[in-house]
Formats: C-alpha cells, structure tokens, sequence
C-alpha cells in the first residue's frame, strides 16, 4: 500500500502485490515516499527525489521487517491498508502503538477525501511520473547553482519555502520517520535473510534507551529544518521579485482549500502522539523492570523428580522454531516460555512457583451415562459419509444386517437383565482407508479385491452403534485432527486439551497416523487405543526394546500397548482381544429352502482373483475334483481379457453378496486353494449349509519359512488355509486334507459326497455373540488404571496351607486354582476361572492350555508371576532370578532355576523353549464364546 501527496488531482488509494510507491509530485519533481505492506507486515520504507532528464538521484531508504511469531494478536484497521500487528506478545504498550496507528490511518484518510484537484492519497507503480510544466526543472538548475551564484540562490530558497509541496515532503519523511520508530517498538525483528531485496536493511528491537534516543533525534532533525526554513523565509532579493510574484501565483492555483489546515492538524496530532509514545516507553521501562523481575525466577529447575527437564531445555533452545506448534502454545525463544511450556503443556519440568496454577484448573470428567441401545442405524449410515467405494460397501452391508442387529439387541439386553451400562465416548478412526495411508482397498472393491477387513470394520461400527455409545468416524487426516483437538504444526506438541475420547479404535495405519499429529499426547493417551489387527501381535514383538534386542523387530510391532489392546478378527491369538466379525443368520425357512435344494454335485472355488488359480498344483487337484462335480468360479475379470481357468469351470464372474450367497446356499462344496488366509467367506459358505475342503501346510506356514507372513508380529504357525474352522469347528463341516496326497483328496471328495449337513455358524460370529463380547470388553477392560502390586503387603498371611500358597488342587482334577478363601483381588476375568498349570518342556502356555481344553488368559499371569506358584506344582527352585523374558515365568529343569517376569508387557501365552516349563494360567470359556470364561458377564 502507498501514501503520497500529488498536487495535480485526488486519486483513489490502491492495493498492490507487491511494493507500492507514494509520491508527491510537483510537475516533473516527484518525491517518492515508498513502502511495502502485506497483512501484519511493514516490509519497507524509503523516499527518493528524481528529475526528468536529470542523472542526479537522491535517495534514502528504510527497511523494517515484522515477522510474527506465535499466536499473538491481530488488529488491523476496518480498512486493511494500516498494519497493526503486534508481534510476539500483546503487552499494553504495544497495543497503543497499534491504536495509534490506527489513529494516523484516519487522519490520512480524512486527507483522501478532500475533492478532486486536491491533495489526497495515490498510489502509482512508477517511481516516477513526470510530464508537467517546467516550474520543477528550472528550480532544480537553480538548485544545482546554490553554491556559486548567491542572489539565485536566495531566490529559489525562498521559491522552495513558498512551494507548499515541499513542506508537505518535509513534514512526510518526519511522519514516516516517527512511523518507523513506532514499528521499532511495537516488534522484533529478524536477522537478515537471503530473500530480503539488497536495497533492505534489518533492524534489532530498539532498548528503552535507544528508543528515547532515536527520538530525541528525530525531534532535533525537525528542528534544525524548521530553524533552517524560518532563516531563509527572511531573505530577501529585489530584482527576483517578479519571478518569485510568478511562481507564488502559479503555486495558489494548484493549491487545495484547507489544505494547509489539514496539515497543522496533522502535526498537531503527530505532536499529541509524541507525547503518547513518550508515555509508552516509560511504561516499557517499567514493563522491562518486571520482566528483569520475573527472569530471575526462570533459572532452570533443579528436582530429582523431574530428571530430563535440563536435556530438554537445551532440545528447545536448539529446535523451538521446528514445529509451529510451540510457537501456538506461546512459546517466543525465552527461556521463560520454554520452562513454562515444559512444564504446563508437556511434563518434564516442574511446575513453576511464580505461576498463577489457577490459569488452568483440572477439567472434570464428565457425568457418566447411560448407554441404551440402537435398533436404528440411520445417523449411522449418515456418519460413515460417502466417497469412496469402500464406504458403500460397508453401508450396503450395514443396511442388510440391520434387522438381526436390532433383533440380537434385543436378546441380549433380556439376557443382561436391562443391567446399567456405562456409555462410553468412542473415536473409530479407519486408517487404512484415508488417502495418505494410499486406500488401496477402495480402487478393488469391485474388482475382486479382498473385503474381509471392510466386512470386519462395518460390524465394529455397527456392534459401537447399537450397543448405544457415543460414537465419532474418521477417514481422514482432517477429521482425525478435529475431533482429537491437534494443534497446528508437525505434531510436536501435544493436544490443545484433554483427550476427548474414552476408547479409540483404529488400525496400524491409524496408529503410525496418531503418532506422527498427536505427539506426546500418544504416549499419554495410549492405554485408550484399541488396534484393529487381523493376524494379531504377539508380546515379544510389542515390546520395542525387547523386540530391538532379541531380534522381534519388525515393521508393524513395537508399539509398547498392552497385549490385549490388538484385537483380532479370530481367536487364534490369546495374548491378543477377539473382536470378530458377523455372517449372515438363517431363520427357520431359509434352513430347509437350502437343504431342499442343495445340489450334491456342486462345488465353488474360494477365490476372486485370477491369481489365486494360478498355485502350482491346482490343475491337478481341479482335475480330481472334476470326476465327481461340477465346478463354479466367482473370478472378476474384464470383457476384453477372460480369467485364466479352466475350461471345465463355470465361471460366474465377480458376484454382488446377496448372489453370492444364493449360490453358496445351492452349492455342497466349498473348496479353498490355501490363500487368502483367514478370511470370513469360509464361515459365510458353512453357515450357508457349505462343506469348506481346505489344504494342510506341512509344513505349517510362518514368518520363518513364508513370504505372507514375514515381517508381520507374530511367530504363530499356520497349520491349514483356515485354522479357526479347523480347530473350532472340524468335521463334518470342516475337512483339512493334503491336496499334494491324491489318494487322501480322492477320499475326502467321496466323503463329502455321503454326507449332508445343516447350516452351521458358531455363536462368537452371530451378531448377538458380537454385542456380548465387544459389550463385556468395553465394560470390563482398563488398561489405563495402575495395577496395583501383587502380591500385597502382608497377604500371604491370609493364605492357607503349610507353607502359605493361594493357589489350592482342584477334586479330581491336575488343576490348581485360586483359593476361595484367600484374599479377594479384583480382576477381569475374575480369579475364579484361573486354572494353574505347567507346559512341557517345549510346549507354549496356548497349546499347553487348548490340550486341557481351556484357554490361556495373559490378564491372570499377574497372579501366578510369584514364587508360590513354584511350590504349588512342585517345583524345586535352588535359585530366584527376575528378567526381561517372553517365556518367564518358567522353569529351567537342567539348572533348577525359577524364574520370575520382570516386565508386565512381555507376559505372553505365545513361546515355547526346550530349555523350559513355563507356567500358565489358564481359564474355562462360554460354549461357542472362547473370548469369554463362564464368569465373565
């Protein structure tokens, strides 16, 4: 924006770009008073004289550059053309040289409106614009004369004194001058840049003194030009009379009325405000005093407790200005806002005596309430938003199973007895399908690609939505970053509040998102997060230094969570949470519709993608299974380019689900090729009257000697395609054979053609065995209280028997279990499903548990980590030790050594060792629920 005084017209005032120009012009003299403003900034400041055809060019420039820094505040006049940005801080004093700017801003703006063929406001984007008469040039070759010809120059001193422009030149470069000392004082500013133009220079924030000092001269400046014009309008020479009668009347005919008036009050007010700025810096001078006060109280904090606060001091003088985000939180470079940022947005450092702690009392938790549930999913549907395709696949599927939701609601509500239910706020944040993780999925949804994580994704909203919580979607950066509350920055910092959000469920994708834009918040908030994981994450992978030492590490582990908060979608993992998914329930009439029409002869091939035909030994295992049936495909391909399959099979294409499942319910057969791997069509075709035929790895597929399972966090043994179907369901409906053994293929096929069997979906994958298992993880689990010491002080003596043992042998049983009469402890599962047994050497606490038929449970290992429980199965220890071991606690027979885990994140139901006989804590489990004991609701 520019200000200037042109003599000829009134111009209107205009924005520019880049750098305006102010000028005042007199015929072919031009005054250029320049400078540059962009909101907040003033980035220049100069003035330059110049003739028309003259070489001489006298020029004085100025720079002053504001850079804010922080979240400090913004005032700018109505009309945007006047900066007032105060920059770092908002103290009084700096406010009033905003006010005051303002004030000069009107004042000018009163000279705009003064009509045409005034003087007023105009911008130009030419240093220069000189085409009028000559008045100018013959004054300045009088000018040049000044210092050999002595009558001449009387004349054109007193020319230059009745030539009103130049006063009003005089009078702009000292309001311009006080402009810039007012900026000196209202802001800090930066060192020099490599962007900045050559013509600028940089300015440090001037100290009270200098302040005061840079005035005084100012004021003697004017005063020696004010001496200097009072002398020369004494001056006098006769025989230039006539030329000085010319000019003076040519000079009244360009001259505005009132404009000299406009102009005294302008100085007047510039008068006013000298003593206004002379106010302020004697109220900095005692802003400084306090300020000195408080720098003494910002020396850094010597307290045991808090042990990193010097380290991260010095991270912050090195690297405050990394993240935007210090800078939102108040941080300015002093050593101040680093302590007080350490100590009251993060926890490093103490917190400050001098510190009003009031400023930010503790927020209360909400009222706790009721949760009720939902036979309604229409906020729902409007919730998951639209977009992507994957997104309407899961709405699709949410719209067909919204009635056995309800339905199921309704019976379990009946089996809770109505009991009160806590309604949690809920975050569901699906990382794998916002842009930045890439969304792969969402490109295959109708091409064949895998559904099973959205099939699994749309029952988790729909288990969060009915059971009555409070729930939040996000899928995406940007919706993810408002409903956490992330400051603005790179992450750095931590969230601008506390976490708005009981439980998060999200994936890998969103974990590594959470921690790249909640900072320290992550680490704090962590217990919270509940990870989505198909395959599951075993302890010793979880564990990042532990993994980092004993060669776990890989690219998805490493998370430090609790084992329990990665929830799979099958229960093959029981370090692990079993969250699941659904598959469609057959009433009454759809059961005998598919026995009635079953075709004995038909069988459908599990697999969508060409690909996945393509298995070395396919052909010869199509070729036996063609003797006895009749072969569907569901391969999605393209008109131009048909699926490499056989000839013999009827391919349909890639199939819509209600079609699929009409020919799954005709269908005798359903036969898998070994990949994908554990994926819901298996259960969907068995609960559709399906026989599923599966091929046995041998052997068993692993990180160790497969590709598919490299790198993931897990050391589990894949023993067949499907091995939740294997182990929980099995014959009849179940048949794992060895496709590379003919004779075996041959008499399975045989078999499979003798028998009939009724549809069959296990409890677990109902939408009623959904709601009771996510509802009695949500109530139950806490992995954000501390678990308090165990044993505690003084309770062995509670215990009974000789020596003093919790743990009691079960009546006709091997089992140990936790003594009724002991002291109570409060857990979940409670201690009355613990069952106490000792694997073989070699053997991990899952197989050593599924053997006696139970399952082993991680959340009791707390109980049983203490050296009664050696007695107890009769082990003879000669030796105690503590470590950091997935395997511990366990028994090494060769060196009779006991041994104790050190760290609660490593206990682990996964691991075996010949070396030794780990302990493990088993648990019964609900018919058809594994994910829960009998007492567990």
């Amino acid at each position: 924006m520019a200000l200037f005084l042109n003599a000829p017209q009134l111009r209107s005032c205009s924005r520019r770009p880049s750098v305006s120009q102010c000028s005042i012009r007199s015929d072919e003299l031009s005054t250029v008073l320049c400078f540059s403003l962009f909101p907040g900034h003033l980035t220049g400041l100069w003035t330059q004289s110049e003739p028309i055809k003259g070489k001489e060019r006298v020029s004085l420039s100025l720079s002053v550059s504001a850079v804010p820094v922080g979240p400090s505040s913004r005032a700018q006049d109505a009309r945007g053309w006047i900066p007032a940005e105060v920059v770092r801080g908002s103290t009084r004093g700096n406010r009033e040289v905003a006010g005051f700017l303002k004030k000069i801003a009107a004042l000018l703006l009163q000279v705009a409106a003064t009509p045409p063929g005034s003087y007023g406001l105009h911008a130009d984007r030419r240093r220069a614009d000189l085409h009028h008469a000559t008045w100018t040039r013959r004054l300045l070759r009088a000018w040049r004369m000044t210092a050999t010809g002595g009558d001449l120059s009387t004349m054109v001193r007193r020319c230059l004194l009745t030539f009103k422009p130049f006063r009003i030149f005089v009078l702009g470069i000292g309001f311009f001058s006080l402009c810039f000392l007012m900026t000196s004082l209202g802001g800090q500013f930066s060192a020099k840049r490599p962007g900045d133009s050559p013509f600028t220079a940089r300015a440090e924030v001037l100290g009270v003194q200098e302040s005061r000092g840079v005035l005084r001269k100012i004021s003697d400046m004017l005063e020696v030009i004010m001496k200097r014009m009072d002398t020369l309008s004494k001056l006098g020479n006769t025989t230039d009379t006539h030329r000085l009668d010319e000019l003076s009347s040519a000079l009244d005919r360009i001259q505005p009325i009132g404009l000299v008036e406009r102009i005294q009050a302008i100085a007047q007010n510039m008068s006013d405000m000298a003593v206004r700025v002379e106010q302020i810096l004697q109220r900095s001078m005692a802003n400084n005093r306090a300020r000195d006060g408080t720098l003494g109280q910002c020396e850094m904090p010597k307290d045991p407790r808090y042990p990193d606060c010097p380290s991260k001091m010095d991270w912050m003088r090195a690297r405050w200005t990394s993240d935007p985000c210090y800078a939102y939180y108040g941080v300015d470079g002093s050593d101040c806002s680093f302590l007080v940022y350490l100590s009251e947005v993060e926890w490093f450092c103490p917190p400050l005596a001098w510190r009003n702690q009031t400023a930010t009392p503790t927020l209360k938790p909400p009222p706790k309430r009721q949760a009720v549930f939902q036979s309604d999913v229409g906020t729902l549907l409007e919730q998951v938003g639209t977009g992507k395709e994957s997104l309407s696949f899961m709405k699709r599927r949410i719209r067909r199973l919204a009635a056995q939701w309800a339905s199921a609601a309704r019976r379990l509500d009946d089996k809770l007895r109505h009991h009160w239910r806590e309604q949690k706020r809920i975050l569901v944040h699906v990382g794998f399908l916002t842009e930045e993780s890439g969304d792969v999925f969402s490109p295959k949804v109708l091409k064949g690609g895998p559904l099973g994580e959205m099939v699994q994704w749309a029952d988790i909203l729909t288990v969060l939505h009915v059971l009555g919580h409070d729930l939040k979607i996000s899928v995406s950066l940007k919706e993810l970053h408002g409903f956490l509350g992330v400051p603005p920055g790179r992450g750095s910092c931590p969230l601008t509040g506390p976490l708005p959000f009981d439980l998060i469920y999200t994936d890998y994708h969103g974990l590594q998102q959470m921690k790249q834009h909640m900072g320290l918040s992550l680490r704090k908030h962590k217990c919270h997060i509940r990870v989505i994981d198909t395959f599951g994450t075993e302890p010793a992978y979880n564990h990042e230094e532990y993994a980092t030492l004993h060669g776990y590490r890989t690219n998805w582990g490493y998370w430090n969570l609790h084992g329990q908060q990665y929830m799979t979608m099958f229960p093959h993992t029981p370090d692990n949470s079993f969250m699941g998914f659904v598959a469609e329930e057959l009433n009454e009439t759809e059961r005998l519709n598919i026995q009635r029409n079953k075709v004995n002869n038909m069988a459908v091939v599990y697999g969508k993608e060409s690909s996945m035909w393509k298995l070395q030994g396919k052909e010869k295992f199509l070729t036996i299974l063609h003797r006895y049936m009749e072969i569907h495909g569901t391969v999605y391909y393209e008109t131009q380019r048909p699926p490499e399959v056989p000839a013999f099979v009827k391919n349909h294409g890639l199939l819509p689900q209600q079609e699929l499942q009409q020919l799954l319910r005709k269908a005798k057969l359903f036969i898998g090729f070994g990949f994908p791997y554990e994926g819901p069509a298996p259960l969907e075709a068995i609960a559709n009257g399906c026989i599923f035929l599966q091929p046995k790895f041998n052997p068993p597929h692993s990180s160790l000697n497969h590709d598919f399972f490299r790198g993931k966090p897990t050391s589990r043994k894949v023993s067949s395609q499907h091995p939740y179907a294997e182990q929980y369901i099995g014959r009849p409906h179940v048949i794992t054979v060895d496709f590379n053994n003919t004779e075996e293929l041959d008499a399975a096929i045989r078999e499979i053609m003798r028998v009939n069997v009724e549809p069959f979906l296990p409890y677990e994958y109902t939408c009623e065995g959904m709601l009771e298992r996510v509802h009695a993880y949500i109530q139950n689990q806490d992995f954000c209280s501390p678990e308090a010491p165990f044993p505690p002080v003084n309770s062995s003596r509670t215990w009974p028997g000789s020596p003093p043992s919790p743990f009691i042998l079960l009546p006709n049983s091997s089992f140990l279990s936790w003594a009724s009469n002991s002291s109570s402890h409060t857990s979940w599962p409670p201690l009355s499903a613990l069952r106490l047994l000792a694997s073989p050497e070699g053997q991990s606490c899952v197989k050593a548990c599924r053997s006696a038929g139970l399952i082993c449970e991680p959340a009791l290992y707390h109980f049983i980590n203490i050296k009664e429980a050696f007695s107890a199965l009769d082990f003879q220890c000669e030796g105690l030790e503590s470590e950091m071991n997935h395997l511990f606690p366990a028994f090494s027979a060769e060196h009779a050594e006991c041994g104790l885990q050190q760290d609660p994140l490593l206990f682990s139901c996964a691991g075996s060792s010949t070396k030794f006989q780990r302990l493990c804590p088993c648990r019964d489990y609900r018919i058809g629920q594994v994910a829960l004991c009998r007492d567990c609701l």
